[in-house]
C-alpha cells in the first residue's frame, strides 16, 4: 500500500483549492485576482505533492520546454491582470505539457464508464481495440 505523507495530503488539498478558484475565476469572466489565486495555488500544491525537485524536472525538460514556456507564460500573463489572453496561453500550454497523458486517461475513463457511446468514444480517442480478433 502506498503511504501518503502530511505535505502530500497538503498539496492535495492546495491543488484543489487551484483548480476551484481558477474554474470559479473564469466562470466569473476571467476575474484576474482568482485566476492568479488558482494558478499559484495549484503550482504550489502540485510542488508539494511531488516535490520541489520534480517539479522543477518536470517543467524543465528539454521536450516539455515548450509546453513549460506557455503554460508559465500564461500564468505570468494572468497575474499582470491579461487573464483572457493569459489563459488562452496558459491552456496550450496545458495540452502541450500533458498531451501524452490524455490518450492513456481516455482509455481510463472508457474502461471504468459502462456506457456504451462513451466508451467506443474513449476507445477511439485512446487508440485501444476492444475486439480480441
Amino acid at each position: 500500500m502506498i503511504t501518503i505523507t502530511e505535505f502530500q495530503k497538503i498539496g492535495v488539498g492546495l491543488s484543489g483549492f487551484g483548480v476551484f478558484f481558477v474554474l470559479f475565476g473564469v466562470l466569473l469572466y476571467f476575474d484576474s485576482v482568482l485566476l492568479a489565486f488558482g494558478n499559484i495555488l495549484f503550482l504550489s500544491g502540485l510542488a508539494f505533492i511531488i516535490g520541489l525537485k520534480r517539479t522543477t524536472h518536470f517543467f524543465f525538460q528539454r521536450q516539455k520546454l515548450r509546453g513549460s514556456t506557455f503554460f508559465l507564460g500564461g500564468v505570468a500573463l494572468v497575474l499582470l491582470k491579461w487573464p483572457r489572453i493569459g489563459m488562452l496561453v496558459e491552456s496550450y500550454g496545458f495540452v502541450l505539457l500533458f498531451k501524452s497523458f490524455f490518450p492513456m486517461a481516455c482509455g481510463f475513463f472508457g474502461s471504468v464508464l459502462n456506457i456504451p457511446f462513451l466508451t467506443t468514444m474513449f476507445n477511439k480517442l485512446s487508440g485501444s481495440s476492444s475486439s480480441m480478433v
